[in-house]
């Protein structure tokens, strides 16, 4: 099979036959073997009956349903385990990703050898209360990851070798960070397609403004696991350290004005009074804190089943 379309969805009934519709001329019209994946996360309209509809007349449609809605992040990666395309293409239900740009997405997977490729919508229908705030979450993206050349991470519209979504687990919200992913699985030839972006059909959207409070969130956690993931003591041991380091020097500011009191009969100097003594014993609580948080860290990273798997790029 050359490719599988995984399609996330919530609530997106009057615009799955309409979208379905235009992924089968595309693949007909390109001689392309293929599969699409509905995942359904939770919809509460009647989107699974109009899926099954749809697959009653295409052997080619297969659906997830989720009990409940999950996220787009779960539909992701379930939809991925599913796949079982050489290429694998992701597009929102909605009807904003044009099915047109999938023949040219494969060709860069397959010809051009990347691994990852992205889609870029560079003239959006959206409003300003969603495009500004887009631009600096990318900007931040950007600069967190090191993907210099991805200018929209959360587009929807993607293309992907079959191994890398074999080889990542999107989980949270981590969909908006599938390239940073790649990259730390080893996948780092990531490129980036400018597509077209059509203004919504039917319905509204589906995500609130919340979603870039939590990017920030899901990219500082992101960075984290990437950086100490592994090594959690590498970070928690270096803050210990250097609260350490200032609880000593505020102790010997505290001995020093101690010994020059004694030794002076007109300086009285009482410890207690000391702003050098409170630093000094938040400094040492502090240190013992994040030694403690580095060595429990140490031993769930120790004990976890994923600690020594490494994706090997050739083996004899």
């Amino acid at each position: 099979m050359q490719i599988s379309v995984v399609i996330p969805l919530y609530n997106e009934e009057e615009s799955l036959p309409e979208l379905t519709a235009w992924i089968e001329r595309v693949m007909q019209e390109h001689g392309f073997t293929y599969e699409i994946i509905f995942v359904n996360d939770g919809s509460t309209d009647g989107s699974q009956q109009v899926i099954r509809d749809l697959a009653a007349n295409n052997p080619a449609i297969h659906s997830i349903a989720f009990a409940r809605n999950y996220g787009k992040s779960p539909a992701l990666n379930e939809g991925f385990k599913m796949a079982q395309g050489e290429v694998v293409i992701t597009m929102d239900a909605d009807l904003q990703d044009s099915p047109d740009e999938i023949p040219e997405l494969y060709r860069m997977i397959t010809e051009d050898g990347y691994d990852l490729v992205s889609g870029w919508k560079q003239k959006r229908y959206d409003p300003l209360s969603k495009t500004i705030p887009t631009k600096l979450f990318n900007a931040t993206a950007r600069r967190v990851s090191g993907i210099k050349n991805l200018h929209d991470f959360n587009c929807g519209l993607k293309a992907y070798r079959r191994a890398v979504v074999k080889h990542i687990e999107v989980y949270g919200d981590m969909h908006r960070y599938i390239p940073y992913l790649a990259k730390n699985a080893g996948y780092k030839k990531i490129g980036e397609k400018v597509v077209h972006h059509q203004a919504r059909k039917y319905g509204t959207t589906k995500f609130g403004l919340d979603r870039f409070v939590n990017g920030y969130l899901d990219l500082a956690t992101l960075w984290f696991q990437s950086k100490f993931g592994i090594k959690p003591m590498h970070i928690f041991g270096l803050l210990g350290s250097l609260m350490f380091a200032i609880g000593f020097l505020a102790v010997l500011a505290v001995l020093i004005l101690k010994i020059v009191s004694i030794c002076s009969q007109h300086y009285h100097f009482y410890v207690t009074n000391s702003v050098y003594f409170y630093l000094a014993l938040a400094a040492m609580i502090m240190g013992l804190q994040f030694f403690l948080t580095g060595f429990v860290g140490e031993l769930i990273t120790r004990n976890s089943p994923e600690r020594n798997n490494y994706l090997i790029a050739e083996q004899f």
